[in-house]
């Protein structure tokens, strides 16, 4: 029951905006920190939040207005030169916006807000009186609980207490049954239960913030249920401590609504209108040809209507596809906040920059990067960047610079994360998952360059010796890496020691239509992701070597293991494979043994209700109407166990 009866749409309206401006607010105080003289930037944010200030009161949220208006005092002051910004000052303001942030999260539940937290208040008002605010200005992190360093994703709304697993506790199926095949580490990544179990809203809320971290959307849709739990409130606590992942995630419900510029649903209009026409051209004909008129002028027109009907119906689908293209800086606009009250708090200079933003990606896939770009801002603050002192001595400028950029290339959105930090060394990277027993001295040793940095993403990896409330447990680059492939993209990575990181991330611009190559395993059409595809290649039996009992195929002097589709299916073949599909796979290159190909299509996937079969993400219907599954390749790669869809070299040579 919500406590804004009759005023819902009114409410939503007031979230959807003052949630834009209130990053916006967030970003330019950032600005003025580093600008403390430009008073036009320090006008825009004082009409910003006098903005938000005006809405709660049109609400009659009282708790807000109260918290504002405080806020407000402190803008005036330094408007009127009585306050000068300093960063204890902007520490004070930037914990007011961020309570500001926890009150929507609660009001897009239908809630409403309690009190601020007094230590807020205690300070805006000590900061009003002209006394230095009681908190330190970079504080060391501190050892973590196991609730609030499992995972930064879900750091962002769970209370810093340690709150109980809720896994086994929620209603519907069993998480870990469900789905170990598709998100192996989120069991892992649950908070330890508490000796004293916490209310049950609260109790909930790491699981709804964990499933949404990590679940692709079909899977959310086998579970309906999570998306009606509500989000716990976050505790005073987390404010006063300053955890950093706050302004990088969203506090309440994922956003369900969408604005849409009119002259892209016009076009949408007079495309429908259009395909209206044809329809009625096509059903006449086909009148026509059942009294019998079959001559060459109907069949002509026949022909041309049918043509016509498939470029509208082709420039509809682009058209209803931008309708859910928005710009990814609204996405971008979060972390400016995030990066400079993690690099207070480590005590590091750091200079965000931000470039792209107006690069246009599809709104589901927008909503579900966040939580990767949160994980690779926090490392680039976290790991790749040095501390004042050890830039210096370095020969560095005392503030590092980080970039965010985003960019469309081709049918693909690039992505990229850039530090002129330490960079990575890949022996170093080596020697730390040898320790770690995440692989062994042989693998080691043939690993190269390339696959060495690659190691950062493997469940339980950390550089860090100390576990600590920003990083140490080895989590969040496999979440990264997990999240990225559930979107059907790549990630890469080329780091030079002494001189910096880039981490790039290569998306599809929609996942609504995936263009997929259709192969045959076993008289069996299945669909893979024309992504992963390289090229196509016919099996030579004589081409086939051994390499430590694997057979491999060399390709331009690159050696690559052959598998069959129908091994890792967990089938017998029927024949032997005679064209390989060359494919990349994270950071893996194989070769896909198939018996023949149907072709390259583009498909709307659609989930399988209620059954997630390992391997499938899904289905669609070819143009014989006929069901063809679409792979998972990586979710079938992942369940090989090294023999499980591995070329016998006597299936692939004639006897």
């Amino acid at each position: 029951m919500s406590d804004f009866g009759g005023m819902e749409e009114l409410l939503q309206d007031f979230l959807m905006e003052s949630t834009d401006l209130l990053s916006d607010v967030d970003n330019k105080l950032v600005e003025l920190e580093k600008r403390p003289e430009d008073k036009a930037l320090l006008n825009d944010i004082f009409r910003g939040f006098h903005t938000i200030k005006g809405g709660a009161g049109f609400l009659n949220v009282g708790p807000m207005v109260n918290l504002c208006h405080r806020t407000e005092n402190l803008f005036d002051k330094l408007r009127n030169g009585e306050l000068h910004i300093t960063p204890e000052v902007m520490d004070v303001i930037l914990d007011a916006t961020g309570i500001v942030r926890d009150m929507f999260g609660t009001l897009g539940q239908g809630l409403m807000v309690a009190d601020a937290d007094a230590d807020v208040l205690n300070a805006l008002d000590a900061v009003l009186a002209g006394e230095m605010p009681g908190k330190a200005a970079a504080p060391a992190p501190a050892p973590a609980p196991a609730a609030v360093a499992a995972a930064p994703a879900v750091q962002a709304v769970a209370s810093p207490a340690p709150a109980p697993a809720p896994a086994a506790a929620t209603d519907g199926p069993d998480w870990n049954a469900l789905h170990q095949a598709i998100v192996p580490q989120a069991a892992t990544a649950q908070p330890a239960p508490a000796a004293a179990p916490a209310p049950a809203p609260a109790a909930s809320a790491a699981p709804a913030a964990a499933v949404a971290a990590v679940v692709s959307t079909p899977v959310q849709e086998l579970l309906p249920a999570a998306e009606h739990i509500p989000a716990a409130k976050p505790a005073s606590k987390a404010v006063a401590n300053k955890q950093p992942s706050s302004a990088g995630n969203s506090s309440g419900p994922q956003e369900n609504t969408i604005r849409i510029d009119t002259v892209r649903l016009d076009m949408v209009l007079n495309l429908s209108g259009e395909i209206g026409l044809t329809k009625n051209r096509l059903t006449t004909l086909r009148t026509e040809i059942l009294q019998g008129n079959r001559d060459g002028n109907t069949l002509r027109s026949l022909d041309e209507a049918i043509s016509q009907l498939d470029l509208l119906v082709g420039d509809l689908q682009n058209a209803v596809m931008k309708t859910r293209m928005q710009p990814i800086g609204r996405l971008f606009q979060k972390y400016p906040r995030l990066a400079r009250d993690l690099a207070r708090q480590l005590g590091k200079e750091v200079e965000l920059v931000l470039s792209g933003e107006e690069t246009e990606l599809d709104k589901t896939m927008i909503e579900d990067l966040n939580d990767p770009l949160v994980h690779l801002v926090r490392n680039a603050v976290d790991h790749g960047v040095e501390s004042p002192e050890e830039r210096i001595a370095a020969g560095k400028k005392p503030q590092s610079l980080i970039q965010l950029t985003a960019e469309q290339v081709g049918d693909h959105i690039q992505i990229e994360i850039t530090d002129d930090g330490k960079g990575m060394n890949p022996d170093a990277l080596r020697r730390k998952a040898i320790e770690k027993g995440l692989i062994d001295q042989e693998t080691a040793n043939g690993l190269d360059e390339k696959q060495c940095l690659q190691l950062i993403f493997m469940p339980g990896f950390s550089t860090k010796d100390q576990i600590s409330s920003v990083s140490g447990r080895g989590v969040g680059m496999d979440v990264v890496r997990t999240n990225i492939q559930k979107l059907n993209g790549r990630i890469d990575i080329n780091s030079l020691p002494g001189e910096g990181t880039r981490i790039s991330i290569s998306l599809p611009l929609t996942l609504a239509i995936l263009p997929v190559l259709v192969v045959r395993a076993c008289n069996q059409p299945f669909a893979v992701p024309l992504a992963m595809v390289r090229e196509i290649i016919t099996i030579d039996p004589n081409a086939i070597q051994e390499v430590s009992g694997k057979p491999t195929i060399v390709v331009r002097d690159e050696i690559l293991p052959l598998r069959t589709l129908a091994g890792l299916l967990g089938w017998e073949p029927t024949q032997k494979p005679y064209f390989g599909v060359l494919m990349q796979s994270a950071e893996k290159s194989f070769i896909l043994a198939i018996d023949s190909f149907v072709g390259r299509d583009d498909v709307v996937i659609k989930p399988l209700q209620n059954i997630r079969p390992k391997g499938v993400a899904g289905a669609t219907l070819s143009g014989d109407g006929s069901v063809v599954l679409v792979l998972d390749m990586e979710d079938l790669l992942s369940s090989s166990d090294g023999t499980n869809g591995q070329v016998r070299t006597s299936e692939l040579i004639s006897v």
